[in-house]
């Protein structure tokens, strides 16, 4: 192959990996793909969380369709978006994992919001199957209840943080509780555990989320009660 064909193939090949770089450096579609984790979202759920115009999310998402990183189905006037498959998320955890341990600046802006997490202690994705293989635990899910339908840990319970003080009632008291949430940057663990122990309940936080727990290829369950 001639040196300018082998240029040109390199390039070539190099834009094409940019395409997803490019798509990742933005925080607001970072965010879109961590909420696109739990399950599918229309483009109004996604304008909800994430405080931004349905116009703004809509224009993120096309890029990360672009990007192949998103996909989408239409429904009625609807759209629903969700990641393009389970790779995805994996690309976003070895993303974050990797800041995690070379920027300071990621544990600074933790500490400087989840100022009470030291006193609330965690258990590991691995600690946790081992526990619910012994039945020693207790596992909640306490995000909105339309996540867990999509997928959750099996025999976890779900009840939504809002709902949790008036269903304390549900849950035993002999037992340690575990509660889990989106992933580690989501505070419904932290105050789902807060609030038990301050109810007298010995309670433990999942350090990482249902995806993480997925991406590890421990099993998942869909749908749920009726409630």
């Amino acid at each position: 192959m001639p040196t300018s064909d082998k240029r040109r193939l390199k390039e070539a090949l190099y834009e094409q990996f940019a395409r997803i770089g490019r798509a990742l450096a933005n925080p607001h579609r970072l965010e879109l793909l961590d909420l696109l984790a739990q399950g599918e979202r229309t483009v109004e759920d996604l304008a909800r969380e994430t405080e931004l115009s349905v116009a703004n999310v809509s224009q993120h998402l096309q890029i990360l369709r672009g990007a192949r990183l998103v996909e989408v189905r239409r429904s009625g006037l609807y759209a629903y978006y969700r990641l393009a498959d389970s790779r995805v998320f994996s690309l976003w955890r070895s993303l974050r994992t990797f800041g995690e341990t070379r920027l300071a600046e990621i544990q600074q802006v933790v500490a400087s919001y989840f100022n009470n997490r030291d006193s609330l202690q965690a258990i590991t994705l691995k600690e946790l199957k081992e526990r619910l293989a012994e039945g020693s635990v207790i596992v909640i899910d306490v995000r909105p209840y339309d996540e867990y339908l999509q997928g959750h840990i099996p025999a976890a319970k779900a009840i939504p943080l809002e709902e949790l003080e008036r269903r304390l009632q549900e849950l035993p008291r002999d037992q340690e509780i575990v509660a889990y949430c989106r992933g580690p940057y989501c505070i419904f663990a932290d105050e789902a555990v807060a609030l038990l122990q301050q109810h007298g309940f010995k309670a433990l936080r999942l350090s990482e989320g249902l995806p993480d727990w997925q991406d590890e290829g421990l099993p998942v369950e869909v749908g749920g009660d009726k409630r």
